[in-house]
């Protein structure tokens, strides 16, 4: 069978992906592909994601986009029992935080960091930046709850539910979070994890080779 590979520069939620891959000890090849016209929307690529976005696996046969769909399968590949829970009640509560994640604060967190961190210091929107703050507090009070008497959302052990909320607000390690000190000490619980400072370093590097124009694009081709 041939190596599972991922597409997508790091930079992008292919993060997701790469942190998963290694958690597992996947044998995989990393593809960094940039978003747009020259990478994502090529014809070679559409072939593979016809949604022209990343990230995208191809594990042998098997071709899988959606970044999150991509890790839950992983973790339950490579990982069931350990990363993917062994009971249809952890894995309905892995699901649960992973679809929360995703409509409750993967927005605001990406908004807020475009205009907070990513932008150049002239071009950022201070109205947007505060309004992702507002959407994304109370939510954030939902997580901190969750972790304030347990280290991990699922209970003592990290899991994919750990990752992929710990993923998707990534960004928000450099946010004031003394109003949620429970969520903070998870956040930086989770992504001090060994397999995780290695695919946070790709990020990083993919993040300072990016030139203002692509993270201009980024904030467009989102509406964000």
């Amino acid at each position: 069978m041939s190596k599972l590979s991922i597409y997508g520069i790091a930079r992008t939620r292919a993060f997701r992906a790469l942190w998963i891959a290694k958690e597992v000890g996947a044998d995989y090849a990393h593809l960094p592909i940039e978003i747009g016209d020259t990478g994502a929307k090529t014809p070679e690529f559409l072939a593979i994601n016809p949604n022209g976005r990343l990230p995208v696996i191809v594990d042998g046969d098997f071709v899988l986009f959606e970044s999150l769909a991509i890790t839950l399968y992983l973790a339950k590949k490579h990982s069931p029992g350990k990363l993917y829970p062994g009971t249809l009640e952890g894995e309905a509560k892995a699901w649960q935080w992973t679809m929360w994640a995703l409509t409750e604060v993967d927005r605001g967190v990406n908004i807020w960091s475009l205009h907070a961190v990513r932008l150049p210091p002239e071009e950022r929107d201070a109205a947007k930046r505060d309004e992702a703050l507002k959407v994304i507090a109370k939510p954030f009070q939902v997580l901190d709850a969750a972790v304030s008497k347990q280290d991990y959302l699922l209970g003592d052990t990290f899991t994919v539910a750990d990752l992929n909320v710990a993923a998707v607000i990534s960004r928000a390690v450099e946010m004031d979070l003394a109003a949620v000190p429970h969520l903070k000490a998870w956040l930086l619980r989770c992504l001090a994890r060994p397999k995780a400072q290695e695919a946070l370093a790709l990020k990083n590097k993919a993040e300072a080779e990016t030139p203002a124009e692509v993270t201009r694009r980024i904030a467009k081709l989102n509406r964000l």
